[in-house]
């Protein structure tokens, strides 16, 4: 039997994980980073979505596919076997996400994307020193941490234009 690559965190209250994480990164506190909803990392790359959203649904479809996978496909790089990561969506429940559990069960829709359409969406290591911080409004992927940053930066950076960048 496969093991779930997502597992929705049951019982969960906002103060359980998007306290700590408003603690951490000082979440929706004015920054000086205009548009900026967190105090984001050093090192942190934060990338520009917006030419994604274009007047083409096609497009943005194609955009939104390739960043999920190409996240998803550096967190199965970056992190070890057997490590889950956080997976918060802004006033909904959160899961955690095994990236290694992902090639056994392909047909399994995520309930959260890396890729911010509509929802402030997170991934994260248990630790908070590493993953993604999606920003629906400006439309921005922040990228973070020693392991993620050099397998994922790369991957975006070749297309997307990197709108800020903390080192």
């Amino acid at each position: 039997m496969n093991e779930p690559v997502w597992e929705e965190i049951a019982n969960e209250r906002y103060e359980d994980f998007w306290g700590p994480f408003d603690a951490r990164f000082e979440f929706g506190a004015r920054h000086q980073k205009p548009g900026s909803r967190i105090l984001e990392p050093i090192p942190s790359v934060t990338f520009d979505l917006s030419p994604l959203f274009t007047d083409s649904p096609v497009t943005f479809a194609a955009g939104q596919a390739a960043v999920n996978a190409v996240a998803l496909f550096a967190m199965t790089q970056a992190f070890p076997a057997g490590e889950r990561l956080l997976a918060l969506d802004w006033q909904h429940v959160s899961h955690w996400y095994w990236p290694h559990r992902r090639a056994v069960a392909e047909d399994e829709i995520p309930p959260i994307d890396v890729f911010p359409n509509g929802d402030f969406y997170v991934f994260l290591t248990e630790d908070m020193t590493e993953g993604t911080f999606g920003h629906p409004w400006e439309r921005t992927l922040c990228v973070f941490g020693p392991r993620l940053m050099p397998r994922l930066v790369p991957l975006l950076a070749g297309w997307l234009p990197i709108r800020r960048s903390a080192s």
